[in-house]
Parts: C-alpha cells; structure tokens; sequence
C-alpha cells in the first residue's frame, strides 16, 4: 500500500526530528492482549498511518475512534486525533449534515498533527463516503458497509448510481465489507432485535482495523464489559462483535495484508505516558493549581459546547475538595464563582465564546474587584450560536477587549492537548499572584483532540500558595492601625486577599471606583485615573517567560502563531526546512502581556507570517503595538489548518 509509506514531500509533520533517536529515552512499551497472525498472511511495516472512521452520529464513530486510539496509546505510538461531529444529538440519519468522524494518526516517531489526508477511510453509508472521499489520496484504502448502499441512501446524498460500481473509486483500494450483515450473523444467538444487534457494527469494523493494524485488544473488551456492566448481554454482544470483525480480517481473502506501526520510543522522553484530551488535561491542570495552592477548587459553570467535559470532569472530584456547581445560565456560574474568589478559593468558570459574552459584565467586575478568577474559553465557530462543534480562534480580541470602560485581563493559550495541563496552572498562578481574573483561550480542536501525555512529577509542579491577609496593613494619621484592601503589593501591584469573617479585616467590596487604598467609594477625577493606570500596570507588568525562536540560521522570515496553530505551523515548517527553505519559528502562550522580548524578536526579521483561524487577530495586536508589517494567512472553515496547505501558504509569503 504505497500511500501509506512515509514521504517528507507527501506529509511534512511525519518527518523524524534529527534528536528524536536519542538512546536515553524510552516511552511507552506496547501492552499485552496483542493477537498475533496465525494464517501466514502477509504483514508489513509503516512509520506512520492516518485512519478516519465516518458514519451517522447515531454509528458511534467517536467510541470506535476513541477506542482505536486508547489502544493505540498503550502500544506505544505517538498519536494526534481529530474528531469531527455534528451540533445535533442526533442529526438526520443518512445525510451529509449528520455525518460524524473521527481521525487519528499515529507513528512510530514524533508526529505533531491529525494529518491531512487519510490513508484509511471506513465509510458505514453513503453521505460518510461522499463527505470524505474528497480528502482521499489516490491509492488510499477505502473500506465500505455495502449493506448501506442501496437506492433510498444513495439518494439521499445525491448518489444516482452506486460509486461501488460506477468506477468513481477506481484510483483507491476499495474493500466492500457487509458489517451489518455479518454483525447480525456474529449475534444471531443472542437474543436482539435486528436493530439492537446492528448497534454493534461499529465495533465489528473497530475489530477489523485492530486486526489490520495489530493493535491491541484486552482494553477494548475490558472497557466494553465495563461500560456494559449493568447489561451483561450487551456486553458479551459487543465483545462478540469486536472479535467477529477481527476473525473475519484474519479469515477473508479479501484483506491479503496486515500492517505493523512500532512504537515511539525514541520520540518519547522516559516517564509515565496516558493518552489525555484537552479538555481532561485542563480539568486535572485545574485541580493540580488547587492542590499546588492548598485552596479549595470551586468551578461555576453552565453547560456549553466544547466547554462541557470540564465540568463533567470535575464534578468527578470531590476527593480533591473540588465544588462544582452547575448554575442556571451562564451570568450566574461566573457570579458564584466570583463569589468563592471573594471567599478565599480558587475560582474558575469555564465556558465558550457565547458564554463569554454573557459573562463580561462580571469579568469587568473581577478586574474592579482585583480578585484571582480563572475564566476558561473553549473558542468555537461564531458569531452567535455559531458552529458549536467545529474550531475556531476568533475569541481574542473578545478576551483582549470585551468589556465596558478599560478592563485589562492577562491572556494565556495553550498550543496541544497536553500543553493544557501546563497553561491551566499559568493561568492559576497568574491569577493568584497578581489578583486577577485571567482568560485561558483553549478551542474545539485542543478540547476534544488528544494525544500522549507525560504525566509530570507532582515534586516539580510549581508552588501556588498564598499568603491571606492576617490583620492590619495601614497606620492612620492618629496611630491606630486598619486594613486597607487597596494597598498594594511594591513588585506585583497586587491588592491583599482578605477572607471574610477574618476579625479586623472588614472593608467595602462592589463595583463602584475605589479610593486608592482605602477602597472607600470614590468619584475623584485624579484618582480613577490612577486607579485605571494601576490596573493596566499591574497587568503589564505579570511576569512571563520569554517567547522562544525556533530558528536553524540565516532565516528571514519568522512564523509567529499562538494556541492550537502550533502543530500544523510547525508541520508545514517541517516541511519547507526538508525543502531547504530557511523559515524560523515562534509560538506565544501569553498574548496580554506579550513576553518582554517579542518586539526585538519580531524587529530582527525581514518578515513575519501569522497564521489564525480567525480574520488577522493577533496580527492586528501585533501591528499595532510593535508598528510592523505582520502578513496574516486566515482560515475560519471550522477546522484546522492543514499541514500542505500552510506550507504552500508560506512559501508564497517568502517569495513575495
């Protein structure tokens, strides 16, 4: 299957890092439950292969890709995924807005992106094989439901003939396989409706691919028992059908060939490995910032899509003095939340770009208030209800500005799914150190995306402990002592944390423009003005890392991106290096403040590319705070850049 051997030029985030070999690394080791060929079929080895499974949303193409993946994982292979589902609970059956999928590439070395293209395709019906075959490289695999592919189906979506016999497919290896027939055949015993027993197909097809891709198979049927524990019949049933779809690739003729991808060791530095999403890393970042700061986690929430898994997430912890509370609407989940900060616990509420909008009156009020907030933004296609299951990065400048009057608020982005453990407890402690409500901009690719993540050694997390106001600050002119909640820290400008209750402590708490201080109410023309450019320093004055260049030598043009742009930027980077372009590289996790030396970096290029997926946001921040021609390259489609299609884009700007 020549399309699925590696080529530099073909697919650039495949390509081995030079120290990716490195001898003192050691990943993940493959697990155990593994069958082996025993029919003297022909096995052959890849570095790296793209599968997407596609289907109804009613098909259960995420639980077949999850499961794929989580095995994939436990073999030791460096993964990335791509999952991609309607907004619907249950969109039209057999149509191409109601088509879900899910992508996953995995290698034997360092990979950094879903993939473009994939070199597998299942399709369970019509509208998944006519809203994916575009995306197909010629010779791709292609394995197809046959039993889904009569008249009505294929009418459905525009099919006059079938594509299973009209030669449309020709350039691709099309495997025509009835998985619900044989689904039905494999539980014939069972007991179930037709309909009941057809469920299963969907594992029938994941037993297939392990089968053709070696993976194993003890976690998958363990987690079936386990999902089905309280009905053993359907357990056994899905069991059942996972085994048939794997007997039936180690029977038939029809698949000659099975395929081996090793394990990345040697892209793995040596440690304890999980596969981890976005949103399941940022959840646990969460509650490690609680531990590392000895507060209690409080999470005020509303439910929104992609946001929702963290709340799900955390409501599972308690044993971490985690409190979840899902409120009614938006307004009062970041109101509670901004409450349990005045109570002396680590707030967070988390949300999408909607919600946001919802929220700013009370974000404006945090940054009245100087009170640590964390505010979690899963970006998603806008504007309004938008695309809620679809990516996007147009949430910025909302962040950045969506307040009334000036409201500055530190900004911080995670670039991986694993990076979000990281970024979360940045965002904690900026909040904590300096007193603020701080945005962490993940969005829908990071969130439901995941990868292999290096579970960290709790002796290295950072220390996030804060001291509480005890007693007294201030001296008045008469010798008596008070507390002034505005008097503020000589480096970080941050104001005292009181916890209510505290004896001697007492002071005015609201909205309204505070004496500097005091914090007595104040209308003073002189001292709002202090009081705002306060604020905007203490901002800009947090203290953050500088921003890194990725430079090989002689490079005159610099591709700067933030958030979830990191893997495909530095794919197509890849890429155009293997060509002999030289291109630098820089990704920025806080975009308010910028690092320190971002304009001398910026102003040591002839040219700065930024690639978003929104209209030129960030480069409309950069061009105006540093006065440089930033070229901006922009998508907003709802799904993220493609490997090929940036590195087109960029060598185009350099040759400009």
């Amino acid at each position: 299957m020549t399309s699925q051997v590696n080529s530099t030029a073909e697919q650039a985030d495949h390509a081995k890092p030079a120290d990716s070999a490195a001898a003192s690394q050691t990943g993940p080791t493959p697990a155990e439950g593994q069958h082996e060929a025993g029919t003297g079929k022909e096995t052959r080895q890849l570095d790296r292969v793209i599968i997407r499974f596609a289907g109804d949303s009613g098909d259960g193409m995420q639980l077949t890709g999850d499961r794929f993946t989580s095995e994939t994982a436990s073999f030791g292979n460096d993964l990335s995924t791509l999952p991609n589902f309607p907004a619907e609970i249950r969109a039209p059956a057999g149509t191409l807005p109601g088509v879900s999928s899910f992508q996953l590439h995995f290698a034997d070395h360092d990979i950094l992106t879903p993939g473009d293209a994939p070199d597998v395709l299942v399709a369970m019906n019509p509208a998944a094989l006519k809203a994916n075959v575009g995306d197909l490289p010629a010779g791709a695999v292609l394995i197809v439901n046959t039993d889904e592919f009569t008249k009505r189906p294929m009418a459905k979506v525009g099919y006059a003939t079938s594509p299973l016999e009209d030669g449309s497919l020709e350039a691709f290896q099309v495997h025509g396989v009835p998985l619900t027939t044989l689904t039905v055949e494999a539980l014939k015993d069972f007991g179930l409706s037709r309909k009941e027993a057809e469920r299963s197909k969907n594992m029938f097809a994941l037993g297939l691919l392990s089968w053709m891709y070696h993976r194993p198979t003890e976690g998958t049927e363990a987690y079936l028992r386990k999902k089905f524990a309280k009905k053993p019949q359907l357990a056994q049933a899905n069991v059942t059908a996972f085994r048939a779809g794997w007997n039936f690739g180690e029977t038939t003729e029809d698949f000659a060939v099975s395929y081996e991808v090793a394990p990345a060791s040697s892209a793995f530095k040596a440690g304890v490995y999980r596969n981890i999403s976005g949103n399941l890393a940022l959840a646990y970042g969460l509650v490690a910032a609680s531990v590392q700061a000895e507060l209690p986690l409080f999470l005020g929430s509303y439910p929104i899509t992609p946001a929702s898994d963290i709340l799900h997430e955390l409501s599972r912890h308690k044993n971490f003095g985690v409190r979840s509370f899902q409120a009614e609407d938006e307004i009062a989940g970041i109101g509670a939340a901004l409450g349990a900060a005045f109570g002396g616990s680590l707030a967070v509420t988390t949300t999408s770009g909607p919600g946001v909008a919802l929220k700013s009156e009370t974000i404006g009020l945090a940054v009245s208030l100087e009170l640590p907030l964390v505010v979690v933004d899963i970006q998603r296609g806008g504007p309004s209800t938008g695309l809620p299951t679809k990516t996007e990065q147009a949430d910025l400048l909302q962040a950045m500005y969506g307040r009334n009057g000036e409201a500055p608020v530190p900004i911080v982005a995670p670039s991986t799914p694993a990076d979000c453990f990281d970024a979360a407890l940045e965002a904690a402690r900026i909040a904590l150190v300096y007193r603020t409500p701080v945005f962490l901009l993940s969005d829908g690719y990071l969130a439901n995306g995941s990868e292999p993540w290096r579970v960290p050694d709790v002796e290295g997390l950072p220390d996030l402990r804060v001291r509480f106001a005890s007693g007294p600050n201030h001296e008045l002119a008469d010798g008596s002592r008070v507390f002034w909640p505005y008097k503020r820290d000589a480096v970080t400008l941050a104001r005292p944390w009181a916890v209510p209750g505290t004896a001697g402590l007492e002071h005015r708490i609201g909205g309204i423009e505070k004496q500097d201080g005091s914090g007595n109410i104040s209308y003073d023309p002189a001292n709002h003005e202090l009081m705002v450019r306060t604020r905007q320093a203490k901002i800009d004055g947090v203290a953050v890392e500088d921003v890194r260049v990725d430079d090989p030598g002689g490079a005159r043009v610099l591709v700067l991106g933030w958030g979830s742009t990191y893997g495909p930027i530095a794919a197509a980077v890849r890429r155009l290096r293997g060509e002999g372009v030289a291109l630098a590289q820089a990704h920025l996790r806080h975009l308010n403040p910028f690092p320190a030396n971002l304009g001398e970096v910026l102003a040591s290029y002839e040219r700065v590319v930024i690639p978003e997926m929104n209209l030129g946001q960030l480069a409309t921040l950069i061009r105006a705070k540093y006065a440089i021609d930033a070229r901006s390259h922009t998508q907003v489609n709802g799904m993220p850049f493609k490997a090929e299609e940036l590195a087109n884009a960029l060598k185009e700007a350099i040759n400009a």
